[in-house]
């Protein structure tokens, strides 16, 4: 018989189990049910807005309406092409203003909320929790809270009625800077350690190394503010019709009834397909820089 030593029989006594996946053909097939039951469930209405766009005005006052088009037509753009063409103000004038807007804000809040998480995540400083702690506070408001002192602030300033007036609010959403926070604070001390003894200063450490690293986080930021601001109209804050963005003079075209319902419905599906579109190709993005990329200490 072999001689079986004390470091075998511990081995063999002490072997820890192997996990078994507590799966069964019943459970999988109930969970794939629900997640295609869910997944039809919201791609459904995405469905609905692509067919009612290219529905004639006899399908669209359909009663019980169809979900999917019969008889495809592009008439509604070219309503809706005709609509905007009688504007006394030009439509490309919209798109300029909706470019200046959305993308002055989207990439000033990031820049803004990158800044100030920065110190809040890495460095110590007296009074460090009670602002992070006003952030979070802020947090629990509605818009609708701030929407008189805003416009108070913005016409004490002097910018009301001008694009400042839709950009500078944008740059203190208080998300923002909460997310990109608690995502610094995931890159290892070491890193930045290691950066200073190269000769970097915070400058040079914060462009090159803290946002290479945190892309997925800003790229996630980029996705929530691009959505805001291109909902926004310009509310209260802007008088003038040259400085409107495109979301105005859509909603405009949407207000204008029955006689409207074909280009109302081309309008529902532009405002819808470029915030999808802008929000695929960056949760590509992250999904590429978060499997691609991992730090450890």
């Amino acid at each position: 018989m072999k001689e079986i030593t004390f470091k075998k029989l511990k081995k063999r006594l002490f072997k820890p189990k192997e996990k078994q996946l507590n799966r069964s053909m019943a459970g999988n097939t109930l969970l794939f049910t629900l997640m295609v039951f869910c997944g039809i469930a919201m791609i459904m209405p995405l469905v609905m807005v692509v067919n009612n766009s290219l529905k004639p005005l006899d399908e669209l006052f359909q009663f019980p309406p169809k979900i999917f088009v019969k008889n495809p037509t592009l008439e509604n753009f070219s309503d809706l092409f005709v609509v905007m063409s009688d504007s006394w103000v030009p439509f490309s004038r919209y798109i300029l203003n909706t470019i200046i807007l959305t993308g002055g804000g989207m990439v000033g809040h990031v820049i803004v909320a990158s800044l100030a998480a920065y110190p809040l995540a890495k460095n110590k400083f007296p009074g460090q929790k009670v602002l992070f702690h006003m952030v979070i506070l802020s947090m629990m408001f509605s818009w609708t809270v701030t929407q008189t002192p805003q416009f108070m602030i913005i016409t004490w300033l002097g910018i009301n009625n001008t694009y400042w007036a839709l950009i500078l609010p944008a740059f203190s959403f208080g998300m923002g800077l909460f997310l990109m926070k608690q995502f610094m604070e995931q890159l290892p001390d070491s890193l930045i350690e290691s950066a200073r003894l190269d000769g970097a200063n915070e400058w040079q450490t914060f462009w090159k190394i803290i946002m290479p690293n945190v892309k997925p986080a800003w790229l996630t930021l980029a996705i929530f503010q691009f959505q805001q601001m291109w909902a926004n109209t310009g509310g209260t804050f802007l008088r003038d019709e040259q400085l409107r963005p495109m979301q105005h003079a859509l909603f405009q075209v949407e207000a204008g009834g029955v006689a409207r319902a074909g280009a109302a419905a081309a309008v529902t599906l532009i405002i819808a397909a470029v915030p999808i579109t802008f929000f695929l190709i960056c949760q590509r993005n992250i999904l590429e820089t978060m499997t691609s990329s991992g730090i450890k200490e």
